[in-house]
């Protein structure tokens, strides 16, 4: 669930952190400014997370430097690696996950009764429903920042395996670091592997 995050305010304090991180990088791209925001919000009948939202309008809309491995990517840019005659990615329709899956259930989950087509379907929604596309880090690792849903705030990994998310939960420490973009970017900023050892 949300953990106490706060995703309809700009804290100060995250804020000052995203600026002083991304203060170091003279290649940022400027920020895209708030009616840029604003249009996106409305093409996709959505309103973004903060502290992303002011970050995207005031701060940086990307960096070549990362994060992830392969830069940060501007507001409403797909990585060139994420292929074409995918579905629509619909940013407004929920996030349908509240906790990691692998993909490895597969096997187990066609046992309950679900098609193949149905199976996909499933996995799809993971990738296009209710999240942003902040970067990759290659090989099909897709970082994403859920838009909609539950776990509106969090940023997810999502690859051909399955969908984990960034950040401390209770009885997981997989990815370690606080939940959330600034969080995410701070872990990123320290040089901190993304998993634990």
């Amino acid at each position: 669930m949300m953990t106490g995050m706060n995703t309809e305010t700009c804290a100060p304090s995250e804020a000052a952190a995203l600026r002083e991180i991304f203060a170091f990088h003279p290649e940022a791209v400027p920020p895209t400014g708030w009616e840029a925001v604003r249009s996106f919000e409305a093409e996709h009948r959505i309103v973004l997370p903060e502290p992303y939202r002011t970050f995207a309008a005031e701060i940086c809309d990307g960096l070549r430097a990362g994060p992830p491995y392969y830069g940060l990517l501007p507001l409403a840019q797909t990585p060139s690696d994420w292929g074409s005659g995918r579905p629509e990615r619909l940013l407004a329709e929920p996030f349908p996950l509240t906790e990691a899956w692998l993909w490895e259930a597969e096997e187990e989950q066609r046992e309950e009764g679900l098609s193949e087509q149905e199976f996909e379907a499933r996995v799809d929604s993971v990738f296009d429903h209710g999240s942003l596309l902040l970067g990759t880090d290659g090989c099909g690792m897709y970082w994403h920042l859920i838009t909609t849903g539950p776990q509106r705030g969090h940023v997810w990994l999502i690859d051909e395996n399955g969908a984990i998310p960034f950040g401390t939960r209770p009885g997981t420490s997989l990815m370690p670091g606080t939940p959330g973009f600034a969080g995410w970017v701070a872990r990123w900023a320290q040089g901190s592997s993304w998993f634990t050892s």
